[in-house]
């Protein structure tokens, strides 16, 4: 089973969205950055697929993450290792 994409919504300006982007860099994870910053129709994805607003918000496959302080504990709890291993 190949690891699920991750998605990355950011925007230029954002420390939070930097210091998510390092932590994935960090484990050595892929991700797919999409800056929302002056694209209002994919920060109306973004909105759409998280219910959020604020930047940024991760998407592993289809499950939303959150931002950055629930990607820092996903990974500290072991739950963002088991969902790029595919596992839910």
């Amino acid at each position: 089973m190949s690891a699920p994409p991750i998605t990355v919504y950011s925007a230029g300006w954002c420390p939070y969205c930097q210091r998510a982007k390092a932590l994935l860099r960090d484990k050595g994870l892929a991700f797919t950055e999409i800056d929302v910053d002056e694209d209002s129709a994919r920060r109306a994805e973004m909105v759409a697929r998280s219910g959020r607003g604020t930047v940024p918000q991760i998407f592993v496959g289809d499950r939303h993450v959150g931002g950055c302080d629930d990607l820092i504990a996903s990974d500290r709890s072991g739950e963002l290792d088991r969902l790029v291993q595919g596992d839910r």
